[in-house]
């Protein structure tokens, strides 16, 4: 599983013309799932997220993390993470896992999230979305869960 994390002051998703996700100061999440990603995957990252000292305290240094923050989180299924554009100049997917595996591991992400005691607002998988976002620093991290594996 790999998640780019963006630390946003706002941010918000449209499917279609309706807004399905917003949230204030936090976290939006792109989410790539793998073909070898399990539910553990999920927690591990859940639980890394949660845990990121990506706020300032009172001396600008990273010492708050989301929820002492006081964030949400926007999490947004992102399937071009696994891109390959190793060979030629169109991105191979075939490192994505199919959607009948990666929704149900993203909406058990999302829900690792919540047990850490974060909102979380989401997108629609599989969809066309308009993501807004005013990035915050900017500070961009990526997880992976590779970490979990070793």
């Amino acid at each position: 599983m790999k998640v780019v994390l963006q630390r946003s002051k706002q941010a918000s998703v449209t499917v279609d013309g309706q807004m399905t996700g917003a949230i204030d100061s936090g976290y939006v999440l792109l989410v790539g799932i793998t073909h070898n990603d399990t539910e553990a995957d999920a927690a591990y990252a859940a639980k890394k997220i949660a845990g990121l000292r990506l706020f300032e305290d009172e001396h600008g240094k990273m010492n708050h993390s989301i929820a002492e923050a006081g964030g949400s989180v926007l999490s947004i299924s992102q399937f071009t993470l696994y891109g390959d554009v190793k060979k030629g100049r169109r991105p191979s997917f075939v490192e994505a896992a199919r959607p009948e595996q990666a929704e149900p591991l993203w909406l058990k992400f999302n829900d690792e999230l919540a047990s850490h005691g974060l909102q979380v607002e989401t997108g629609v998988f599989g969809a066309m979305m308009d993501v807004q976002l005013t990035n915050d620093g900017p500070v961009t991290i990526v997880v992976d869960s590779d970490g979990a594996k070793k």
